[in-house]
């Protein structure tokens, strides 16, 4: 496990902590071959993206949501050095930390920046960073670009 690893999970739990869906499908999404999983994936996310903008969703930062991030952080961080073949557990705590960052910052941010966008811009631009994030996190492994590690299809 490097240093890299670990720091490629915090960085997915961060976006994990904006969009739960995150977490999982990032690694999904850039590393199975099942198309199946990478459908299911991409609906979730697609959904997460979608549900946030509605008035009934409740706060992230309630219970059970923000539960959900990090479980969804630390399985993000887990999966990812499980695809480079490091140790788990250390980067499945980082994705754990990066998650309830990025979900009380994530917090703080709509909070802030809402009255001077307006909120669905707001919503929109904390979108776009956390895809960001997912993706410079889960495209390249220690070892090669995604997927590339020996024996993967």
């Amino acid at each position: 496990m490097t240093s890299s690893a670990v720091l490629r999970a915090a960085l997915l739990g961060t976006a994990a902590g904006g969009r739960s869906a995150l977490g999982i499908a990032a690694p999904v999404l850039t590393s199975s071959p099942r198309w199946p999983l990478r459908a299911a994936a991409l609906a979730a996310v697609a959904g997460e993206l979608v549900a946030d903008k509605l008035p009934g969703t409740p706060d992230r930062t309630m219970p059970p949501s923000a539960a959900v991030r990090l479980v969804s952080g630390a399985a993000g961080g887990w999966l990812l050095a499980r695809r480079g073949g490091g140790g788990q557990v250390l980067p499945a705590l980082a994705g754990a930390a990066g998650a309830a960052t990025g979900t009380l910052g994530g917090a703080r941010w709509r909070r802030a920046a809402a009255p001077r966008l307006g909120a669905l811009p707001a919503a929109l631009v904390e979108d776009a960073l956390v895809l960001a994030l997912a993706a410079a996190a889960a495209r390249a492994t220690p070892d090669g670009p995604a997927g590339s590690r020996p024996g993967a299809r």
